[in-house]
C-alpha cells in the first residue's frame, strides 16, 4: 500500500497525460473537445429554449386579454425581426384567413383547412429550430463514455504488455500504466454526464413548448373556424334583405 501511494504521488495528472501512449492521448483529446462542444450546445440551448418560454408567455398574455387581433398581427408586421414560435404560428394562420377571405365563393372549410395547414408547417419549423442541438448532445452523452473506455481497454493492453518482460512485477511498475488509462474513462463521464442530463432537461422542455404551441394552434383554429363560417352565414340565407357582414377585425371573439 505505501508502494502504491508513494508511486501515485510522484505523477500528477499533467504527467499521466504527458506519458500516455499516443492512442490514448488521441482519446483524451476527443473527449476534451466533446466535452467543450457540449458545454457550448448547452448554453446556447438554454439561451434559445429560455428566450422561447418568455416569447410564448409574452404573447398569450397580448393575445388573450381582448386586443384586436388586426392591431397585434400589424405590431408583429412592423418589428425588425421576423416573429418567432407562437407569434409566428399566430402570423402565418392570420396572414392566410386574410387572404382568404377576400376571394369569394370559397368554402370556410377550405379557409380553416388552408389556415391550419399554413400554421402547421410554422408550427414544426419552429420545433426544428428549438430541437436543433438536442440530437448532438444526446449523441455525445452516448458515445462518450464508451470512447473512454476504449481508451482505457487500450491503456491497460499496453500497460501489461509492456511488462512482459518483466521478471518480477511491482505494484509500482503497474500503477502509473492503469492510472492512464483510468484517465480516458474519468474524461469519457466528465463529457457524457452533463450532456445526458441537460439533453434530459432540455428534452422535458421543448415537450411542454410543443404542447402548448399545439394547444394554442387548435384554439387559434377554432377562433378561424367560426369567423369562416359567419362570413358564410349571410352568403346562404335566401332572404334578399342585407345581412351584416361580420369582420375580423371588429368580431368581439377576436377583441376589439
Amino acid at each position: 500500500m505505501n508502494e502504491f501511494t508513494q508511486a501515485a504521488s510522484q505523477l500528477s495528472l499533467v504527467e499521466l497525460v504527458l506519458h500516455a501512449s499516443p492512442l490514448v492521448q488521441g482519446v483524451m483529446a476527443l473527449l476534451l473537445l466533446l466535452s467543450v462542444l457540449s458545454w457550448m450546445l448547452i448554453l446556447r440551448r438554454s439561451r434559445v429554449l429560455h428566450r422561447a418560454k418568455k416569447q410564448a408567455n409574452d404573447f398569450e398574455e397580448e393575445f388573450w386579454k381582448g386586443r384586436d387581433l388586426n392591431g397585434l398581427y400589424n405590431r408583429l408586421n412592423s418589428l425588425k425581426k421576423p416573429p418567432t414560435g407562437m407569434a409566428n404560428i399566430f402570423a402565418a394562420g392570420y396572414s392566410e384567413y386574410a387572404k382568404l377571405r377576400r376571394q369569394h365563393h370559397i368554402l370556410p372549410e377550405s379557409v380553416v383547412e388552408s389556415c391550419q395547414r399554413v400554421m402547421r408547417v410554422t408550427f414544426n419549423r419552429e420545433l426544428d429550430l428549438l430541437d436543433r442541438d438536442l440530437t448532438t448532445l444526446a449523441t455525445i452523452g452516448s458515445v462518450s463514455p464508451y470512447i473512454g473506455l476504449f481508451g482505457t481497454v487500450w491503456g491497460i493492453m499496453s500497460s501489461f504488455h509492456a511488462l512482459g518482460g518483466v521478471q518480477q512485477v511491482t505494484l509500482a511498475m503497474v500503477a502509473p500504466g492503469i492510472s492512464e488509462a483510468l484517465i480516458a474513462t474519468a474524461m469519457g463521464l466528465f463529457a457524457a454526464i452533463p450532456a445526458v442530463m441537460a439533453y434530459n432537461h432540455y428534452a422535458d422542455d421543448l415537450d411542454r413548448l410543443t404542447t402548448r404551441y399545439d394547444a394554442f394552434l387548435d384554439e387559434f383554429t377554432g377562433l378561424l373556424q367560426r369567423q369562416a363560417y359567419a362570413r358564410a352565414a349571410p352568403a346562404s340565407n335566401p332572404t334578399p334583405a342585407p345581412a351584416p357582414v361580420i369582420d375580423l377585425d371588429h368580431n368581439p371573439e377576436f377583441g376589439v
